[in-house]
């Protein structure tokens, strides 16, 4: 027991150190794991995927699309993050964007700055506008190093079961499945989910922030949730989901939308 409280005490101290700040919101985060080492996975899987999938070629319009929003956002974004003292933050980005033929609804943005967009997500986001802010929010989770973050929880999640599993080492295997279980149970309700809401809500207003200094109507974010809303099926209550509600999402862009486009529209 002793071990496993020297070993928090030293990962919360590392975190304490390994503490940065989430550009334009503020927000402080942990950030345990090197940026390299996992931006070194992220390209690894990004190739992997890539080889696995059949990609648009670079004369397909909408490939060309995804490209253009993609660059739009992509320098207003570095023009930010240099003018204001971050652009460290971004040394190990490699760009790089590619449209995948496939059903999926879905679009991401692995650490480092490589970009997927799925056919299937075409017909919700319609226009060019809409596009921007599904592909800022995207990068909005790389450039808020939110993938770090959630690796960091994970790990003190982890060291939390294992200081658990060592305190009730004396106990009768049914009393240390049912508390191992309760944990798992409660820490993936009381801080992961919601945790990864937060990040998803902080990636919406973000993209509406980098969607706007590229020159895009931020706007069309609520048309295009409103899309993605009746098209949804077999719905998760929000508090057992990674994301927000469609509901909440469209509520909150609403709030979020005007002091955006006055603000930030065209300002990198």
């Amino acid at each position: 027991m002793k071990k496993a409280f020297t070993c928090i005490v030293f990962v919360v101290c590392i975190g304490l150190l390994a503490c940065k700040t989430v550009p334009v919101t503020g927000r402080k985060q942990m950030n345990l794991v090197p940026d390299a080492m996992l931006t070194a996975l992220a390209f690894t899987a990004y190739d992997t995927i890539l080889r696995n999938s059949t990609t648009l070629g670079k004369n397909d319009e909408r490939a060309q699309l995804v490209e253009k929003v993609g660059a739009k956002i992509q320098h207003v974004v570095e023009t930010y993050m240099q003018q204001n003292g971050m652009g460290k933050d971004l040394k190990n980005f490699k760009w790089d964007y590619n449209t995948i033929d496939a059903a999926t609804v879905n679009a991401w943005c692995m650490p480092g700055g490589k970009v997927v967009v799925y056919t299937g997500l075409l017909p919700y986001t319609q226009n060019e506008n809409a596009l921007a802010v599904v592909m800022g929010h995207e990068i909005a989770h790389a450039i808020a190093h939110h993938g770090n973050e959630r690796m960091s929880q994970g790990l003190l999640i982890s060291l939390g079961g294992m200081i658990l599993q060592d305190a009730l080492k004396e106990k009768k295997a049914e009393t240390q499945a049912l508390f191992l279980g309760l944990y798992v149970v409660g820490s993936n309700l009381a801080f992961s989910l919601p945790n990864s809401r937060a990040q998803e809500s902080e990636a919406d207003q973000l993209g509406l922030i980098f969607a706007a200094m590229a020159g895009y109507d931020p706007a069309e974010a609520i048309p295009f949730w409103q899309r993605m809303n009746a098209g949804s099926k077999n719905k998760v209550p929000e508090f057992l989901s990674t994301h927000p509600s469609n509901e909440t999402r469209i509520k909150k862009l609403a709030t979020l939308v005007p002091e955006i486009k006055s603000k930030y529209s065209n300002q990198p």
